[in-house]
């Protein structure tokens, strides 16, 4: 069977980009290891997303957002960077770039049914699920997945949705800049007794970092990375420890703490792929790059991806030509390394320095959040990189006197090979 596209990989951008490219009049092959039930009513995974200004609008212009909830959107006004025992900190209003809020936080399985209710309504989406991907290649006219033993999709152009570990990358001999940050992110819900005030913190303090992105007041989603240990062993803490305990590490600051979910946990890996495209073959999403979540920029930079792959499909077809043109394909590429790479780089050195526990860098960073909360131009900066990527990507807007006030604040990293 021959389809126009085929996507491998149905999480929240591939069926994000599905619905794109379907609208497009393209015939989309959808492809998912797990079943269209599991697709339909994804479980509670503990992860909150921050949504940018414009990848809201995008959500909406995809028809994805008109399947939110009321109660799955919380505002995001203002975010607060801590250091330490610190109370000062450096923070950063909506105002500040001419906006009313900074942006939106939706439960990732809402966006995951949501997307999933867009796509599945489309007729020009094919979608083959409990399948397992045993082989992928191309030929000069087209490429091909091979699904078990015995059935082939051919298309086009296939395009590799499916993780920052993504095996098609792999398969296709694409390497990968990968950095295992040694910690986990252990994510709930929880009721406090203090008030949030629609404000997200980052707190690096000594041996973790805590953040809070707030949902209906006195609820919010915290996010603790620790080491796997601690980790696994507040995962197996019964309920009363485990509220006594984060109190604790949140230093009373938000009164008593009550948890409201499931805890889930996963490793701090960040991947950036060495290339996006080959022959009939392109990368979207985490495939192409896996974010650190301090930045909180991953699934904005995979519906960027969506939208800068699906333009240039766009031109192909207002040419008449190939698909998988390679002009066009590197085009694709050129675009997303510029809007993603600077916003990499940055989030490993802000990681970097932000979480060594040498006396010498707590005192830098401590110093430098002063600075920065004393220089309005750079808060306006971090201001407009948290409200939207943009073009040409979230340091673009900011100008270069802002990417260079961004910069002081960093470590100098090499480029990927």
């Amino acid at each position: 069977m021959h389809h126009d596209v085929a996507i491998i990989g149905a999480g929240p951008v591939g069926l994000c980009l599905a619905r794109a490219l379907a609208d497009q009049s393209l015939s989309v092959a959808l492809i998912e290891r797990q079943p269209a039930k599991a697709l339909a009513e994804p479980a509670f995974d503990g992860r909150e997303i921050a949504l940018t200004q414009a990848s809201m609008q995008q959500l909406r212009t995809l028809g994805v957002a008109a399947h939110f909830d009321d109660e799955d959107i919380s505002p995001l006004q203002r975010a607060r960077i801590m250091n330490g025992a610190g109370e000062q900190g450096l923070f950063v209003d909506a105002h500040m770039a001419r906006r009313q809020q900074l942006g939106h936080l939706v439960p990732n399985q809402a966006i995951r049914r949501a997307a999933w209710t867009a796509a599945q309504a489309h007729p020009d989406i094919h979608l083959h699920d409990g399948v397992e991907v045993t082989g992928t290649g191309a030929d000069h006219e087209r490429g091909w997945v091979q699904l078990g033993h015995s059935q082939r999709v051919h298309a086009d152009l296939v395009i590799a949705a499916d993780s920052r570990f993504s095996e098609t990358r792999r398969a296709r001999g694409i390497g990968a800049h990968m950095q295992d940050f040694g910690k986990t992110m252990l994510v709930c819900r929880m009721q406090h007794e203090g008030e949030h005030a629609h404000t997200a913190w980052e707190w690096f303090d000594h041996g973790q970092t805590l953040a809070l992105l707030p949902l209906a007041e006195h609820h919010a989603s915290i996010v603790l990375t620790v080491p796997d240990m601690q980790a696994q062993a507040l995962l197996e803490m019964d309920e009363a420890d485990f509220n006594a305990d984060m109190r604790r590490r949140f230093a009373d600051r938000l009164g008593a703490m009550t948890l409201q979910s499931s805890r889930h946990a996963y490793p701090l890996v960040g991947t950036y792929a060495h290339r996006f495209v080959a022959p009939r073959l392109a990368l979207v999403g985490d495939a192409a790059v896996g974010m650190h979540p301090v930045t909180a920029h991953g699934f904005n930079f995979g519906l960027a991806s969506v939208r800068r792959l699906g333009d240039s499909l766009r031109q192909a077809l207002a040419r008449g030509t190939d698909l998988a043109d390679p002009t066009l394909l590197a085009r694709y590429q050129h675009r997303h390394r510029l809007g993603t790479w600077p916003l990499y780089q940055v989030t490993r050195g802000i990681v970097g320095l932000y979480t060594d526990e040498r006396a010498p860098a707590r005192a830098m960073r401590e110093g430098l959040l002063r600075l920065s909360q004393r220089v309005t131009p750079f808060r306006s900066a971090l201001a407009h990189l948290l409200v939207d990527d943009g073009e040409r990507g979230v340091l673009g807007r900011v100008g270069s006197k802002g990417r260079e006030r961004l910069g002081a604040l960093l470590p100098r990293r090499r480029a990927v090979d």
